[in-house]
């Protein structure tokens, strides 16, 4: 029986268990807060509650039949939250535990000044956020290992899909045009997310994979292309410079870098969205940018 569990089925969580349905003999999954069980009842997901801190009867009896798994929490200061309650030890909680990914992010690889990126470049983690995914990678891949289980790490790039897109940003009056010379950044389709993760099941994958598009682009011509499909005047161009930004969004334009993809289409994947103006099309013509 094969049994799948997603720590943390938020959105990218629940494309993989949409992309897994008919596949899985059962797919589990963990959220934060108690109205958060409905929508993943909805998705034929089995809810279970996971604050981070403490795994309760009921989720530790799940784990026990758990084959697969996927988690997506992000690490804080103190690690990986699912790692740090079974001391590292896998297979203590999860005795038929086969294959694992570990969803990260290409932050990893920090800033290369719009150059290329692929798996075998070494990491230079800028941000302290992305600092702990590299030390999630390492723990992940080394409790893995002494399990005996397969891991795939998944470095994602900048998350989009239906209900999180430019198009809703112009809707909602948000969207801006923030311009930084030669910036460029990758963007990965929520649900080619899903389809990466079933084809590195399929294939019982394990290694580090790129999940992100072919097309690092100026995050500005992204707008103005979504302002085009919706007949509308994109928003008047910002510098970075000037601009008023948080912290963390400041950060993001700290590192610039293209990423490739080339490594898991090697092996045989198709991404169904492969840039930004084919999904956002997509998107718009068929009327799902809306909602989730």
């Amino acid at each position: 029986m094969s049994h799948l569990m997603i720590f943390g089925a938020g959105y990218s969580g629940k494309a993989i268990a949409r992309a897994l349905q008919g596949k899985m003999d059962r797919i589990s999954g963990t959220t934060r807060g108690e109205d958060n069980i409905s929508t993943l009842q909805c998705l034929a997901i089995a809810p279970f509650i996971f604050d981070g801190e403490t795994l309760n009867e009921d989720l530790r009896s799940e784990l026990r039949g758990v084959t697969h798994l996927v988690q997506s929490i992000a690490p804080g200061a103190s690690g990986d939250p699912l790692l740090r309650l079974c001391h590292g030890d896998l297979k203590s909680l999860m005795p038929q535990l086969r294959w694992a990914a570990y969803l990260s992010t290409v932050g990893v690889y920090g800033n290369h000044d719009g150059d290329w990126v692929d798996e075998e470049t070494p990491c230079r983690p800028v941000s302290v956020r992305s600092k702990e995914r590299v030390a999630a990678e390492e723990a992940w891949e080394t409790a893995a290992t002494e399990a005996g289980v397969a891991l795939c790490v998944l470095r994602l790039s900048g998350i989009y899909g239906p209900g999180r897109n430019g198009l809703v940003n112009l809707d909602k009056g948000t969207a801006r045009r923030l311009v930084k010379k030669d910036q460029v950044f990758n963007r990965i389709r929520v649900e080619d997310i899903g389809a990466a993760t079933a084809f590195l099941i399929e294939k019982n994958a394990s290694g580090i994979f790129n999940v992100t598009d072919d097309e690092p682009a100026p995050p500005q011509d992204v707008v103005t292309f979504a302002a085009d499909l919706m007949g509308v005047e994109p928003p008047e161009e910002q510098s970075f410079k000037t601009a008023e930004l948080s912290n963390m969004a400041r950060s993001f334009y700290g590192e610039n870098k293209r990423v490739s993809n080339r490594k898991l289409t090697e092996l045989g994947f198709r991404f169904a969205y492969p840039d930004y103006r084919h999904s956002l099309r997509q998107l718009w013509q068929d009327e799902v940018w809306r909602d989730e």
